[in-house]
């Protein structure tokens, strides 16, 4: 059976939020904001007034997502989406899933008129970069900080 890549549903909410598990603390180490931390975000998501989250599913089972977060752009004046997260379980990594879950998020970026999209990855993520690299993004010219809250 093919790989679809569809938006969230509500019955998503838990193996989403074990995938976002995987994600958070088994890919990038951090430490887990707790469930219902991250079903409310689901759940907020799912609305689309913050932002859109797609999933992979391959044989009724989810083995990726990817979330955009809207903002806007006051040098273009319109809005615009950060892809925050694109994530794939190992077993997938080295297939198509990553291109089409970058593909609905750009699609969906066109579809409602944002002027671009817009993310980023860790230094270190060199694979990523490769994907990236790969699907024709150009590497921005600006430098990212972030601080504590």
């Amino acid at each position: 059976m093919p790989i679809h890549i569809r938006e969230t549903r509500s019955d998503d909410l838990k193996p989403l939020t074990a995938l976002m598990h995987d994600y958070v603390v088994g890919f990038y180490n951090n430490p887990w904001p707790g469930d219902q931390a991250i079903q409310l975000l689901i759940n907020n998501l799912l609305e689309q007034q913050i932002g859109a989250q797609f999933v992979a599913e391959k044989d009724g089972k989810l083995i990726g997502f990817a979330t955009l977060f809207f903002t806007y752009s006051t040098m273009k004046a319109e809005r615009v989406t950060i892809m925050n997260d694109l994530f794939v379980t190992e077993a997938f990594r080295e297939g198509e899933t990553e291109s089409h879950l970058f593909a609905r998020c750009q699609q969906y970026t066109h579809e409602h008129g944002c002027a671009y999209m817009s993310w980023i990855t860790a230094v270190t993520n060199e694979r990523a970069q490769q994907l990236f690299d790969r699907l024709g993004a150009k590497r921005g010219n600006w430098v990212n900080y972030s601080i504590q809250g």
